[in-house]
């Protein structure tokens, strides 16, 4: 999306175009479409989702589009502590909003016979039921499905007893659950196209109905209708799209760190000049990368390299469905104790609840220490201050700062999460087995590139929700009326000539 200007076709009807733009409705002659996006409880729903992205025009290509997915939700804890996106399944079309977890394969939503589903959410959001039953193009998927043997292989699908309907069972590792059944349906997909130009499509993929929950899931609190789960096994949605030619092997996103969170995700490459790729770990069923140091303000940590090698134990995982961000023990430990000595001088370091924290009345920008994670290919991931401290409270001018970065005892796992994913554009290139990152503005928009053969490529804006469940269009028909103007123009100069 981006920029949408249009030009006359004489330099008088330029100028009256130019001038037209800049007084109609108060919109300049250049139009950035831009998004705005609290989240926090105490905001109303319409303000929650007050401002929307242009969204209009034709139907999906051969030639390939962005396909453009909403996105609201923070990092912070304390405020919601999840990313999420809407989908819409069945048909007629349903809205269902589901957390964005590159740490799981598959999109499920929780179904009319669920037990232990939350009915509300704290999020402020309209939380419903699928009932296959309902819609016209709902089937249910048998364990004689080649799909669904797929997923036995990846341990995301299961036949159990006599019943020939293909199953599944999940447990995540906060200790919440689900079961369910798989059913085939339509996914309806906002599909960006000649950068202005927005549409509707729809795919056929398959996804989990949800008839039990446990743990955390069963909170209301931030609750969600699901989980879309973007890793790479063959019931992921990127998976089965890319399969079948309707979307390219890449996703990509770009979380808002702000209190008003947010972002973007769409499934393509973002372009941009400054991204860095370490390649993925291969045969591994996360999004496992070869971590190999950590620095702190330049200094290599003494951390032992097989810290960080990948097994079934232990590797370096990229997780969004993570709020905060884990470090193996003895990495942890370490990186603790470097970051406490660089800022004993100007804080008071405390622990609170088993969590090293400082107190402050400085900047953190201007006083902690730069930390970077160092990857294989020379990709090294920089944080700042902001990118592993959670600020717990602030009385007066002193502020009260704690390490974000977790550990987990005895073992071995490094879980990079929200925490550190944020304010960066992430692209997992599936194709080339490879992620890539770089530090981004994600209130910003954002080139997408989805390799296709013309070698085309869309500007996208930060995805959010409108008031409806709809996407608003209000600008395209200020474009559209002065696009009529302007003929008007051209016709009143045309026939003026002729008549003088």
């Amino acid at each position: 999306m981006g920029r949408i200007v249009y030009a006359g076709v004489s330099v008088g009807v330029l100028v009256v175009l130019v001038q037209a733009a800049t007084v109609l409705c108060g919109f300049p002659a250049t139009l950035t479409l831009e998004r705005a996006f609290p989240t926090n409880h105490g905001v109303e729903i319409a303000h929650l989702r007050g401002r929307d992205r242009v969204r209009h025009g034709r139907m999906l290509q051969s030639s390939g589009g962005v396909i453009d997915f909403p996105v609201a939700g923070t990092y912070d804890p304390f405020l919601v502590g999840l990313y999420y996106t809407r989908v819409q399944l069945g048909n007629p079309p349903k809205d269902f909003y589901v957390q964005i977890d590159t740490g799981s394969d598959v999109l499920w939503v929780s179904c009319n016979s669920c037990n232990g589903c939350p009915a509300t959410s704290g999020l402020q959001i309209q939380l419903n039921f699928f009932d296959p039953g309902s819609s016209t193009t709902a089937s249910l998927v048998s364990c004689s499905d080649q799909i669904c043997a797929l997923g036995v292989q990846s341990s995301d699908s299961a036949c159990f007893g006599q019943s020939n309907q293909c199953a599944y069972v999940f447990q995540y590792g906060d200790g919440s659950g689900t079961s369910g059944y798989y059913v085939m349906d339509m996914i309806h997909l906002d599909v960006v196209v000649d950068s202005s130009v927005t549409s509707n499509s729809s795919a056929s993929v398959m996804f989990g109905c949800s008839t039990s929950q446990t743990g955390d899931l069963t909170k209301s609190d931030r609750a969600v209708d699901g989980i879309f789960g973007f890793g790479q096994q063959d019931l992921s949605v990127i998976s089965q799209l890319s399969s079948r030619g309707i979307a390219p092997k890449v996703f990509s996103h770009c979380l808002k760190g702000d209190d008003s969170g947010g972002g973007i995700l769409v499934l393509g490459e973002i372009v941009e000049p400054n991204v860095v790729y370490t390649p993925l770990v291969p045969s591994q069923p996360h999004y496992n990368l070869n971590l190999q140091s950590i620095s702190v303000n330049g200094q290599v940590l003494p951390i032992s390299p097989a810290v960080f090698s990948t097994s079934n134990s232990q590797g370096t995982i990229i997780d969004s469905g993570t709020t905060l961000a884990y470090l193996a023990e003895e990495a942890y430990n370490a990186f603790v104790v470097a970051v406490t000595n660089i800022v004993s001088q100007s804080t008071q370091s405390v622990v609170l609840k088993g969590n090293r924290c400082y107190v402050t009345s400085s900047s953190v920008s201007d006083i902690f220490p730069q930390v970077s994670l160092n990857f294989a290919g020379g990709a090294s991931l920089v944080l700042t201050a902001q990118d592993y401290l959670i600020q717990q409270n602030s009385v007066g001018g002193t502020t009260v700062w704690c390490i974000g970065f977790q550990k987990i005892p005895g073992q071995g796992i490094t879980i990079l999460g929200d925490l550190v994913l944020k304010d960066k554009i992430f692209i997992y290139d599936l194709a080339n087995q490879r992620i890539g990152w770089t530090n981004y503005d994600c209130s910003m928009s954002v080139n997408v590139s989805t390799a296709t053969k013309t070698g085309k490529s869309e500007y996208v804006n930060a995805g959010q929700f409108s008031d409806s469940g709809s996407m608003q269009n209000q600008p395209d028909r200020f474009i559209l009326n002065l696009s009529i103007f302007v003929l008007f123009v051209q016709l009143y100069i045309f026939t003026s000539f002729f008549h003088s």
